[in-house]
């Protein structure tokens, strides 16, 4: 059971890092500061953004539950 949550665990850290990446950013900071600015700004988000925000909060909840579950399981020695 350890060995398969340690697995979940590097797979979905790994598909959060991506996912993350993929959003557009948001405000300021530093996409702005490499260009970022120059993107024209739409009210509202499309479908696609959608969808990624509902992917990337799903990812993050197995990465929580995987990672409480490597702790419990690290906690009781098993």
């Amino acid at each position: 059971m350890k060995t398969f949550l340690d697995i979940l665990l590097i797979i979905t850290s790994l598909a959060l890092m991506a996912l993350i990446l993929l959003h557009r950013g948001k405000g300021g900071g530093l996409s702005s500061l490499f260009g970022g600015s120059m993107q024209s700004s739409l009210s509202g988000s499309s479908v696609v953004e959608k969808n990624l925000d509902r992917l990337t909060l799903f990812v993050t909840m197995i990465w929580l539950v995987s990672i409480v579950g490597v702790g419990l399981i690290i906690k009781v020695g098993a």
